[in-house]
Parts: C-alpha cells; sequence; structure tokens
C-alpha cells in the first residue's frame, strides 16, 4: 500500500484506500498486506477444492469443465454393477442348494 505525498514540505501524506491525511513519521513502518493477502486467497481457494473433494457433486479445482457430477454417476454405475454380480451369485448359490436338495429326495 503506498502513500502519496500531499505536501512534502510539510510531511503530509495521504493513504489512498482510506482517504485519511495524516503526519508522516519516521517511526512508524507500514507494510503492505497485499503479497499475504493473495497467498491467503490462494489457500482458501484450495481448502474449498478439499472441502470439494468430499461432495461427489461438486467440481474440482483442478478437473476439466463440466465434470461436476462424474464420481457421482460413475459410483452409481459401479454399485450397480456390483450389486449385480452379487445378486446373481447368490442367486445361483440359493439354486444350487436347491437343485442339490431335490436331487437327495429330502423334500
Amino acid at each position: 500500500m503506498s502513500m502519496v505525498h500531499v505536501v512534502p514540505e510539510a510531511n503530509l501524506v495521504m493513504d489512498p484506500l482510506s482517504g485519511l491525511l495524516a503526519e508522516e513519521r519516521e517511526d512508524i513502518i507500514q507494510y503492505s498486506m497485499d503479497p499475504i493477502m493473495a497467498q491467503v486467497d490462494e489457500l482458501d481457494k484450495i481448502a474449498d477444492d478439499l472441502m470439494n473433494s468430499l461432495a461427489p457433486d461438486k467440481e474440482l479445482l483442478n478437473s476439466y469443465p463440466g465434470r461436476a457430477n462424474t464420481a457421482l454417476s460413475a459410483g452409481f454405475y459401479g454399485n450397480t454393477f456390483y450389486g449385480i454380480v452379487v445378486g446373481l451369485a447368490v442367486a445361483g448359490i440359493i439354486l444350487l442348494v436347491m437343485g442339490a436338495i431335490s436331487a437327495a429326495g429330502v423334500m
């Protein structure tokens, strides 16, 4: 943040962001917070991206556009596939057991 020297002979400076007119003093040091705020903004984006990675319907920071629901649809199709496979395996085992029982004539 820079100061504007309004009257250099009287050591008057003005802060352009707040419009404050004050006397320039040698014992006060003022630092610009702009580079730090830029880093904080970048960390804020990264923190939001970490939170978005927990939700399947949010878009990630470094992903291609239009990939917001990719994890949601992949989870649906993957779980549907495994559900069908496990269901058919259980049904097959039940049919084998029923066939073995009827072949043994226990019923």
